[in-house]
Protein backbone atom coordinates (compact mmCIF):
# COMPACT_ATOMS: atom_id res chain seq x y z
CA UNK A 1 0.00 0.00 0.00
CA UNK A 2 1.03 3.64 -0.88
CA UNK A 3 0.17 6.81 1.05
CA UNK A 4 1.20 10.51 0.75
CA UNK A 5 1.85 12.90 3.14
CA UNK A 6 3.17 15.93 1.35
CA UNK A 7 5.88 15.01 -0.83
CA UNK A 8 6.93 12.34 1.10
CA UNK A 9 5.69 8.85 -0.19
CA UNK A 10 5.15 5.96 2.44
CA UNK A 11 5.33 2.39 0.87
CA UNK A 12 3.78 -0.05 3.71
CA UNK A 13 3.21 -3.56 3.76
CA UNK A 14 4.76 -6.58 1.84
CA UNK A 15 6.45 -5.54 -1.36
CA UNK A 16 7.24 -8.60 -3.49
CA UNK A 17 6.25 -9.97 -7.00
CA UNK A 18 2.86 -10.84 -5.94
CA UNK A 19 1.95 -6.90 -5.66
CA UNK A 20 5.02 -4.97 -7.71
CA UNK A 21 2.85 -4.27 -10.49
CA UNK A 22 0.00 -2.56 -8.44
CA UNK A 23 2.93 -0.51 -6.56
CA UNK A 24 4.46 0.59 -9.48
CA UNK A 25 1.66 2.03 -10.97
CA UNK A 26 0.27 3.65 -7.50
CA UNK A 27 4.23 5.13 -7.09
CA UNK A 28 4.22 6.95 -10.97
CA UNK A 29 1.48 8.56 -9.99
CA UNK A 30 2.34 10.38 -6.59
CA UNK A 31 6.19 10.86 -8.50
CA UNK A 32 4.37 12.88 -11.46
CA UNK A 33 2.55 14.52 -9.13
CA UNK A 34 5.67 15.79 -7.49
CA UNK A 35 6.12 13.37 -4.81
CA UNK A 36 10.40 13.67 -3.78
CA UNK A 37 10.89 10.85 -1.23
CA UNK A 38 9.96 7.34 -0.78
CA UNK A 39 9.83 6.03 2.81
CA UNK A 40 10.05 2.49 3.28
CA UNK A 41 10.33 1.83 7.15
CA UNK A 42 6.58 0.57 7.16
CA UNK A 43 7.91 -2.21 4.79
CA UNK A 44 7.06 -5.50 6.10
CA UNK A 45 7.92 -8.10 4.24
CA UNK A 46 10.20 -7.79 0.97
CA UNK A 47 11.88 -9.75 -2.21
CA UNK A 48 13.95 -8.56 -5.09
CA UNK A 49 11.08 -7.00 -6.31
CA UNK A 50 11.37 -3.77 -4.32
CA UNK A 51 15.13 -2.85 -5.40
CA UNK A 52 13.84 -3.67 -8.62
CA UNK A 53 10.27 -1.08 -8.03
CA UNK A 54 13.22 1.25 -6.41
CA UNK A 55 15.45 1.30 -9.39
CA UNK A 56 12.22 1.68 -11.83
CA UNK A 57 10.75 4.70 -9.71
CA UNK A 58 14.15 5.97 -9.63
CA UNK A 59 15.04 5.88 -13.31
CA UNK A 60 11.56 7.76 -14.24
CA UNK A 61 12.39 10.42 -11.92
CA UNK A 62 15.86 11.35 -13.30
CA UNK A 63 14.08 10.88 -16.86
CA UNK A 64 11.31 13.21 -15.82
CA UNK A 65 14.36 15.53 -14.39
CA UNK A 66 13.06 15.16 -10.82
CA UNK A 67 14.72 14.31 -7.11
CA UNK A 68 14.43 11.54 -5.82
CA UNK A 69 15.36 9.88 -2.63
CA UNK A 70 14.61 7.04 -0.20
CA UNK A 71 14.01 6.94 3.40
CA UNK A 72 14.23 3.91 5.86
CA UNK A 73 15.37 1.43 3.69
CA UNK A 74 15.21 -1.75 5.13
CA UNK A 75 18.06 -3.90 5.94
CA UNK A 76 17.11 -6.45 3.78
CA UNK A 77 17.07 -4.23 0.51
CA UNK A 78 20.67 -2.81 1.43
CA UNK A 79 21.81 -6.54 1.06
CA UNK A 80 20.20 -6.98 -2.08
CA UNK A 81 21.51 -3.65 -3.72
CA UNK A 82 25.30 -4.51 -2.36
CA UNK A 83 24.66 -7.93 -3.76
CA UNK A 84 23.86 -6.85 -7.12
CA UNK A 85 26.09 -4.44 -7.06
CA UNK A 86 23.61 -1.20 -7.34
CA UNK A 87 24.08 0.38 -3.74
CA UNK A 88 26.04 3.68 -5.13
CA UNK A 89 22.03 3.99 -7.39
CA UNK A 90 20.02 4.34 -4.48
CA UNK A 91 20.25 8.33 -3.11
CA UNK A 92 19.31 6.86 0.69
CA UNK A 93 17.78 9.99 2.51
CA UNK A 94 19.05 10.17 6.50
Amino acid sequence: MIRRDGRRVVVSGPVTLANVRKLLEEGRQHLAEGASTVDLAEVTDLDSALLALSLAWLREAREAKRELTFANPPEALQTLSRLYGVETLLPVKA
